[in-house]
C-alpha cells in the first residue's frame, strides 16, 4: 500500500486542522493505520492509530480528548482531526499502516510510511 499525506499548515494555538492520508494499492481497512510525529530535535512519538478490524482507537495521553482519527472506506483515506491545537504540537505528521501484527505504538512495527507533512502551531 501506498500513503499519502497532505492538511499540514500554519495555525494558531487553540486552533484546528484535520490530516488526510489517502491509500493506494490496497484497502487500508485491510491494515492498523497510525499517526507519529516529529518535533525538531526529537524522536519520532506516536500519536494515534486505529484498527478496522476491532474499531478500536488509541491515543498517546497528550492527545486524547483533542484528536480524533478516524477512516473512511469509501476513500480509502484515513483522517487526523486535532483540535485546541498547542505549540508543542508543532511537528511533522506521519502517516503509517501496519498488517494486524505489531504493537499500534512501536514505529517499528510500521511497514509502510507516506511523507511527513508539517504542522506548526504558533502561540
Amino acid at each position: 500500500v501506498q500513503l499519502q499525506a497532505s492538511g499540514g499548515g500554519l495555525v494558531q494555538a487553540g486552533g484546528s486542522l484535520r490530516l488526510s492520508c489517502a491509500a493506494s494499492g490496497r484497502p487500508v481497512s485491510s491494515y492498523t493505520a497510525g499517526w507519529f510525529r516529529q518535533a525538531p530535535g526529537r524522536e519520532r512519538e506516536f500519536v494515534a492509530a486505529i484498527t478496522w478490524n476491532g474499531g478500536r482507537t488509541y491515543y498517546t495521553d497528550s492527545v486524547k480528548g483533542r484528536f480524533t482519527i478516524a477512516g473512511d472506506n469509501a476513500k480509502n483515506t484515513f483522517y487526523l482531526e486535532m483540535n485546541s491545537l498547542k505549540p508543542e504540537d508543532t511537528a511533522v505528521y506521519y502517516c503509517a499502516a501496519q498488517h494486524y501484527s505489531g504493537s499500534v505504538y512501536l514505529e517499528n512495527d510500521y511497514r509502510y510510511w507516506g511523507q511527513g507533512t508539517e504542522v506548526t502551531v504558533s502561540s
